[in-house]
């Protein structure tokens, strides 16, 4: 017993560390992830909420937990690949001093690398009646890097969102077929945003010869949501699944410096440098997901689902200084944004199927399809170019009743319905309370306008254990 605990603790440091130093990529709606767990993923995580294979249950529906016996371990990781690379024939650009060009202007290059995301779950039994889990894993994630020579680097640069959870959870049944689950997410995130600073307006022609400031933000946080799950056995062949999310505001706190600022008293010399303490607000959205699974014979299963997610919580992406008299904003008291990059997300759906095929008492394959909005529509940025998407997915499973292992594997692939058409603006942020909108009488030219080319695929791998 000693050991096993040892072990269990291992897999547990050895997660945390891994999801911490991963880059994430976007793959669901928004910055949320679908690759959370390659049994679910199988099937295009169809039905995952009325569905509990294994201890990855705490993830999509606490409640399921109450249909594993002992305890139950689970345990792998993703690897995502996106392709996402402006198409050089489509780039428009504009300084702020149109007389200015950008130059140089290349496409930025694919923007995103491949990234690895682990996960680890565990539920446990205490009787008949309770159950209660932990889990570990990424739920948000962004990842994009241009080159240097972007036609759009005063747009963007570096965007990284790195987000972990830590999900504690119970589950209760009434004996009858109904149970309800609840869990905590306790939210570590930490971003970047990055960009060149455009220096035309203020010294013209100059801008050519002079080395252009760089800003860099960068802040973590701690927040929470909270989930609830309930599952319901219609018949012997059927159940129904239903999760419920809350949503929260992060603020990542951390600094802002602005480098390689040309000093006015000698233009040809060393540069300077600038700091502010800022934070980043950066909403999470509520969503419910339902989820129903059908035995249509001892050996297929079908399933289906559905997940409803409030982005329209996400309007603007702020840096905001949070010291008065700071070197960048100079503002008499904190509060002052720095920065402002108007969103104004949808609300968006993701549909979902799949099915399972029980070829043997060892071997089960499966396969599944999804519909994912996105909720990026008016607002297309450098900082995420988004479409809506089909996502397409195989999985295999292999498991020994008698030891109690289980082994899965998934593959999956996105297609994206159209290519998205960035048309970057700079605004100015009015009043918190209202849209943010270009300056009343003041036509910023400064434009960056792409079409881009996305592709992504993904793979995964699980293995579960009870005991």
């Amino acid at each position: 017993m000693h050991h096993r605990s040892s072990t269990l603790a291992r897999a547990v440091r050895l997660t945390t560390l891994a999801a911490l130093a991963a880059p994430a990529s976007t793959l669901a709606g928004g910055f949320s992830l679908n690759e959370q767990s390659a049994s679910a993923m199988g099937t295009a995580n169809a039905g995952a909420a009325a569905n509990p294979e294994n201890a990855t249950t705490v993830l999509f529906n606490p409640a399921g937990m109450s249909q594993l016996s002992g305890t139950n371990i689970s345990f792998g990781a993703a690897v995502l690949d996106i392709d996402a690379e402006a198409k050089e024939s489509s780039i428009r650009t504009s300084r702020n001093n149109p007389s200015v060009p950008v130059t140089p202007a290349s496409s930025g290059g694919d923007i995103a690398d491949p990234a690895v995301l682990p996960n680890f779950y565990l539920s446990h039994e205490i009787n008949e009646s309770i159950d209660v889990g932990f889990g570990i894993h990424a739920p948000y994630g962004l990842a994009a890097d241009y080159d240097n020579d972007f036609a759009g680097r005063f747009f963007a640069d570096k965007t990284e969102l790195t987000a972990i959870a830590f999900t504690p959870s119970v589950s209760l049944n009434n004996g009858q077929g109904l149970s309800m689950g609840v869990g905590l997410n306790v939210l570590y995130a930490e971003g970047r945003l990055s960009r060149y600073q455009d220096i035309s307006a203020q010294v013209g022609t100059a801008a050519l010869a002079l080395e252009e400031p760089y800003a860099d933000a960068e802040g973590d946080d701690v927040g929470m949501t909270f989930r609830v799950g309930f599952l319901y056995e219609l018949t012997s062949a059927t159940q129904i699944g239903l999760t419920l999310q809350t949503g929260t505001e992060l603020e990542l706190e951390g600094d802002l410096e602005i480098s390689g600022i040309t000093n006015p008293s000698n233009p040809m010399g060393p540069t300077l440098s600038a700091s502010e303490s800022i934070k980043v607000p950066l909403a999470i959205p509520e969503s419910a997901t339902l989820g129903l699974r059908h035995s249509l014979t001892d050996n297929v299963t079908l399933l289906a689902g559905a997940t409803y997610a409030r982005w329209s919580r996400f309007e603007e992406l702020d840096i905001v200084s949070t010291e008065a008299g700071g070197a960048i904003s100079g503002a008499p008291q904190e509060g002052a944004v720095i920065s402002h990059v108007t969103e104004q997300w949808e609300n968006s759906w993701q549909i979902n199927a799949g099915a399972i095929w029980q070829a043997s008492p060892e071997w089960a394959f499966k396969a599944g399809y999804a519909w994912d909005e996105s909720p990026v529509n008016q607002y297309v940025t450098a900082r995420i170019p988004s479409s809506d998407r089909h996502w397409l997915t195989l999985g295999a499973q292999w498991a020994d009743a008698q030891s109690g292992w289980t082994v899965d594997v998934a593959v999956g692939t996105l297609l994206f319905t159209d290519d998205p058409r960035v048309n970057d603006r700079n605004y100015q942020h009015e009043n918190p309370s209202e849209i943010a909108q270009l300056a009343p009488g003041v036509e910023d030219p400064s434009l960056y306008a792409a079409e881009y080319d996305l592709s992504a695929w993904s793979a995964a791998f699980e293995v579960s254990k009870s005991f």
